[in-house]
């Protein structure tokens, strides 16, 4: 099933016309079997929700960017840069009820189709705002515990991203504790590129963790240096596997093997 942000009396095959050459300028959302899929074009998926369990997190890239709970076990503020398909704001406002919750969103089309992801109403603890997300960051006047930057387009990395000045905004906007995420998306030029301008706004204390062999790589930046106790996070990755059921031991290890770090020093703890 195909569904449209157009009016019912659209013309049918016009739109499906646009839709399969790739010329349509609107979000979309596809029903496949067990799944609901959100699009921009057929060539990428932006989110996937599993009907029979819309909070599950069905794509390894969002469970990935889930292990800021490693070295945040307690965020009380978190700010989501891109909605999507809510997945990470449906998992988080589910599984962290003392996290109060933003997320940014510069598509109003893909505002719309909250509903249809099964993204929950504004209240006290979440609401989704229509701002560009580098001017939303450039404007706050509060600290963040952990800031995810899911924002991806039809090319890659979300334009506003791409400058150093943006990465340190939000490094600063960041609590004492706080964690910046990232979701690297592109080619490995714009990737490459990304990385250089983290490096520089976060002194080079970064963290990293690939999603696939060549896919996605999830970068963690930190308000303060962050020196890590690798035994301590292993121990507290099992206790966080059994909390919320994402195995975040396989996720330890795999950071510790991308950031080829392990230094035995005292981990910061939330």
């Amino acid at each position: 099933m195909l569904r449209l942000l157009e009016p019912p009396d659209s013309c049918h095959e016009e739109l499906r016309e646009r839709v399969y050459s790739g010329t349509y300028g609107k979000p979309f959302v596809v029903d496949n079997g067990p799944r609901r899929f959100l699009h921009f074009d057929f060539g990428a998926v932006q989110s996937v929700m599993e009907l029979s369990s819309p909070v599950r997190l069905a794509l390894a890239y969002t469970r990935k960017m889930m292990a800021f709970l490693l070295f945040n076990r307690t965020p009380q503020r978190i700010l989501l840069l891109g909605l999507g398909g809510g997945s990470l704001a449906k998992f988080c406002y589910a599984n962290l009820p003392a996290a109060s919750l933003t997320a940014v969103e510069v598509n109003r089309d893909v505002i719309a189709l909250r509903d249809v992801f099964g993204i929950p109403p504004d209240d006290q603890r979440f609401r989704v705002v229509n701002d560009d997300g580098a001017a939303y960051i450039s404007a706050l006047t509060k600290c963040e515990d952990v800031i995810l930057a899911d924002a991806c387009d039809r090319t890659g990395m979300a334009a506003e991203f791409d400058s150093v000045e943006f990465y340190r905004k939000a490094r600063r906007r960041l609590s004492a504790r706080g964690v910046f995420v990232i979701n690297l998306c592109g080619d490995k030029a714009s990737t490459s590129a990304h990385l250089s301008k983290l490096r520089d706004a976060f002194d080079d204390e970064l963290l990293s963790l690939q999603v696939n062999k060549d896919g996605n790589v999830i970068v963690f930046g930190f308000k303060d240096r962050c020196p890590v106790n690798w035994e301590q996070i292993d121990a507290d990755a099992a206790d966080l596997k059994r909390q919320f059921h994402l195995d975040f031991p396989r996720f330890a290890r795999r950071i510790a093997l991308d950031s080829k770090v392990r230094k035995p020093q005292t981990a910061r703890r939330a």
